[in-house]
C-alpha cells in the first residue's frame, strides 16, 4: 500500500466521481495529493477525511492564473510534482451540429480541452527539469467512436485530448516525463446528470442508478466504478509503469471490442431463420 510513497500529485476535477475515487487511492498508496475543484466546502471536506497528506486548492482549472497557482503552491510546499491527473470535465452541448450554441461550444472547450492543455503547459517545467513525471489525461471511449456520448461535441473534445496527449509525449518524454491518457467507457458517475442540466450536487446523486443502468452496455455485465479508473491512474502514476507513454488505455469493459456475441449470435440466428423461410 505505499505505491506512491515520496512522490507528489495533483488531481483536477477532485470533489466527486472519478476524481475524488483518485484522491483516495494516491493517498492509500502513500502519495502526497494536491487536489482541485470549484466547490471549496466539498474539497475542504475530502481533505479533512483523509488525513495531512491531503491538500485541496480552490481551482477553476478554465482560468491559467489558477492553474498556474496551483502548480506552482504544490511545488512551493512540497518542493516537486512527479504526477499530474487531468481529470476535470463537464458536459458539452447536446443536439445537432446545426443547433450547437457557440457560447455554450466554447465552455465546454475550455473545460475538456483547454484546461488540459493549460495544466500540462504548468506541469511540464517543473517536471522536466527534475527528468521525471508522469501527466495523465481523462479521455474517452466517446473519443473514439461517435454515438457514445450525449454530445458530439464532448465526443471531438476527448478525441482531441486524447492526441494532444500523444503530441505532448513525444516532445517531454526526451526529458524523462511521459504522458498517457485514460479512456472511460461507461461509468457511473454524476456527469450525465449534469449533462441533463442537473446541478452539481444532485447529478452526483445519479451515480447508483447509472449503476444499473450501464449493465448491458458491455460485455462485462456491470457498469464501470470510478474505481476502475482510478487504479489505472495509480499504475500510470507509480513506477509500475516506467516504459509506457505516449498511450490511450481503455478502460471500458469491451465496450469498443466491437459488437456483444451474444447480440451477434442472436442476429445470425435471425438470419438464417430469414433465408431457411425463402
Amino acid at each position: 500500500m505505499a505505491r506512491l510513497d515520496g512522490k507528489v500529485a495533483i488531481i483536477t476535477g477532485g470533489t466527486s466521481g472519478i476524481g475524488a475515487r483518485t484522491v483516495e487511492v494516491f493517498a492509500q498508496e502513500s502519495a502526497t495529493v494536491v487536489f482541485c475543484g470549484r466547490r471549496a466546502d466539498k474539497g475542504d471536506e475530502i481533505a479533512a477525511a483523509l488525513g495531512s497528506n491531503v491538500e485541496f486548492i480552490k481551482t477553476d482549472v478554465t482560468d491559467e492564473a489558477q492553474v498556474a497557482h496551483l502548480v506552482e503552491e504544490t511545488v512551493r510546499r512540497h518542493g516537486r510534482l512527479d504526477a499530474m491527473f487531468n481529470n476535470a470535465g463537464g458536459p458539452a452541448p447536446v443536439g445537432s451540429i446545426a443547433n450547437i450554441d457557440m457560447a455554450d461550444y466554447q465552455k465546454a472547450m475550455d473545460v475538456l480541452v483547454t484546461s488540459v492543455t493549460m495544466c500540462m503547459k504548468h506541469a511540464a517545467p517543473v517536471m522536466t527539469s527534475q527528468g521525471s513525471g508522469s501527466i495523465i489525461n481523462n479521455g474517452s471511449v466517446a473519443g473514439h467512436q461517435a454515438g457514445l456520448s450525449s454530445s458530439m461535441i464532448y465526443s471531438m473534445a476527448k478525441a482531441a485530448v486524447i492526441h494532444l496527449t500523444r503530441c505532448v509525449a513525444m516532445e517531454l518524454a526526451e526529458s524523462g516525463v511521459r504522458v498517457n491518457s485514460i479512456s472511460p467507457g461507461a461509468i457511473a458517475t454524476g456527469i450525465f446528470g449534469k449533462a441533463f442540466g442537473m446541478d452539481d450536487s444532485k447529478a452526483d446523486e445519479t451515480a447508483e442508478f447509472m449503476k444499473q443502468a450501464f449493465t448491458q452496455m458491455q460485455p462485462i455485465k456491470r457498469a464501470g466504478l470510478p474505481d476502475d479508473i482510478a487504479q489505472m491512474a495509480l499504475f500510470l502514476a507509480s513506477d509500475d509503469s516506467t516504459f509506457i507513454n505516449a498511450r490511450d488505455i481503455v478502460v471500458d469493459g469491451g465496450l469498443l471490442g466491437g459488437r456483444q456475441w451474444s447480440v451477434h449470435q442472436e442476429a445470425m440466428g435471425n438470419m438464417k431463420a430469414a433465408f431457411d423461410a425463402i
